[in-house]
């Protein structure tokens, strides 16, 4: 079975990823540099007794996203407990808005960003009453 166990970030700027991250999902970074041979960050996302998973940040290899290009790669989708306060916090922090929060009819709150790296992210917040 091929179950997504990891995920990494690629960013231009590792200290306002890290930042921007921490602000604002509360996520955690340890410096695993040595061992990936170029800036490389393992972002813990939350605690190990609930659903998700850990990823990291590293250093982009190539020239970041032009602004409209097609997605090249996957998007990263966080679950929150509440939007709004998220998405201020996303704009707060140098995060644009991709595509506007809108409702997934009966499931959820969703929509999409780009952060401060050009990296489009998405945040979710379950509510059966979304329409």
């Amino acid at each position: 079975m091929g179950r997504l166990i990891h995920f990494e970030i690629h960013v231009d700027d590792m200290e306002r990823a890290k930042k921007f991250y921490g602000e604002v999902f509360g996520w955690t970074f340890e410096d695993w540099s040595d061992y990936a041979g170029m800036p490389y960050f393992g972002a813990v996302t939350g605690d190990a007794n609930e659903p998700g998973i850990n990823g990291a940040l590293m250093q982009r290899q190539s020239a970041p996203p032009v602004p409209g290009q097609a997605m090249n790669g996957y998007t990263c989708t966080m679950g929150v407990e509440d939007y709004d306060s998220t998405e201020t916090k996303i704009l707060n922090n140098g995060g644009k808005v991709a595509i506007a929060k809108h409702a997934l009819p009966g499931m959820a709150w969703q929509g999409y960003y780009v952060d401060p790296e050009g990296n489009i992210i998405g945040i979710h917040q379950p509510d059966e009453n979304a329409k």
